[in-house]
This record gives structure tokens, C-alpha cells and sequence, in this order.
């Protein structure tokens, strides 16, 4: 009996501070803009400076005089997660550069009637951007962008894109293309 007594006491001791340390987890928030200034862990260089490259359009308002358009409507995953509304500058799209102050494309998860900024998409034609970087594909702070061949749902030529989950935090990853925190189910 007094075994089993000990065995209690020591698994009890053990399993609290984790059942606490858990909940600590569990009630954290979900949003990036939320996390800015909570969490103790900084996250990665990229993302700091496309929420610093981003911040005005934090107000969907912002995007439309910038030269973004929203396009696609609310992309939904295929099997799990969603993208949100893409608001894309064509112009960008076009220019055969990648430049992190200048998203080709801004993301945005409607909320009621009301759109939350959740990232940015980097999208380049592949074949510019081979033509003219001695066929290496791009790469934004050491972050390799993915090849999307034609033919593809939007439509588009061969491309490569990046996106950043800047600010909507991304279980999977803050560079991963779908996102189970984002939803277009509240449109």
C-alpha cells in the first residue's frame, strides 16, 4: 500500500505542473496581432518585416488605393484550412521582382462584415524570374518559395509564391500555403 501511495504522490507532483503548464497553452491567443506583444518568443525575421511592411492595411480600406484588388473570392482549402480573400496588385504580379515591402498580394479572413489582414502572398512568373536569377528559384530571407505550374485553379502561368502568415498565427507554420485558423465560413 505504501508503494502505490508513493507512486500517486510522485505521478501527482509530475502531472499538476503539466496539467497547468497545458491550460496556460490552450488559453493563449490565436491572432498575430494579439501575440505582438505577449508572447516571449520572437517570431521569424521575415515575418517582423512584412508586419512592418503591412501594418497600414491592417484597415482594408488601405489596400484599395495602394493598387490591390480583391480577386478569387474566399479560398477555402481542399481537404482543411483556408487562405482568406486575396486583395492582389496586378502590377506587382507583373514585375518579375520580389520585394518584401511589396506583397503582390494581401490576405485578408472576413469576419462578420468586416475583413481581419491574417498575411501576404509573394507570386512571381517563374519563367521571368528564372530568365533573369541564372535559373535559381526566388527566396525571401532564406525562405524558398513553392513552384505552382500551370494549369492551376487561378488560372495562372507557372509562378512561384510565398506565403507569410504574418498576422494570423498558422499551426502549421508561418510560410505554409493553408491555414486551419483561418475560415471564410463567416463571410
Amino acid at each position: 500500500m505504501l508503494r502505490i501511495t508513493n507512486l500517486i504522490h510522485a505521478t501527482t507532483k509530475t502531472i499538476l505542473p503539466l496539467a497547468l503548464l497545458g491550460s496556460f497553452i490552450a488559453a493563449s491567443p490565436l491572432f498575430a496581432q494579439d501575440l505582438a506583444h505577449e508572447s516571449h518568443e520572437a517570431p521569424a525575421k521575415l515575418v517582423q518585416d512584412v508586419r512592418q511592411a503591412t501594418r497600414q492595411f491592417l484597415d482594408v480600406n488601405n489596400a484599395g488605393p495602394a493598387g490591390y484588388l480583391p480577386a478569387f473570392g474566399c479560398v477555402s482549402g481542399p481537404d482543411h484550412g483556408a487562405m482568406g480573400i486575396h486583395y492582389i496588385n496586378s502590377t506587382l504580379v507583373g514585375d518579375g521582382l520580389i520585394d518584401v515591402a511589396h506583397p503582390e498580394a494581401l490576405i485578408y479572413e472576413p469576419v462578420g462584415n468586416k475583413f481581419r489582414l491574417v498575411g501576404v502572398e509573394y507570386i512571381v512568373d517563374a519563367a521571368t524570374w528564372l530568365a533573369n536569377n541564372n535559373n535559381t528559384p526566388p527566396a525571401l530571407d532564406n525562405q524558398g518559395f513553392q513552384f505552382i505550374a500551370a494549369p492551376n485553379r487561378f488560372n495562372l502561368a507557372d509562378t512561384f509564391e510565398l506565403h507569410v502568415w504574418a498576422w494570423r498565427d498558422n499551426p502549421q507554420g508561418a510560410f505554409v500555403d493553408w491555414n486551419n485558423a483561418v475560415t471564410c465560413e463567416r463571410q
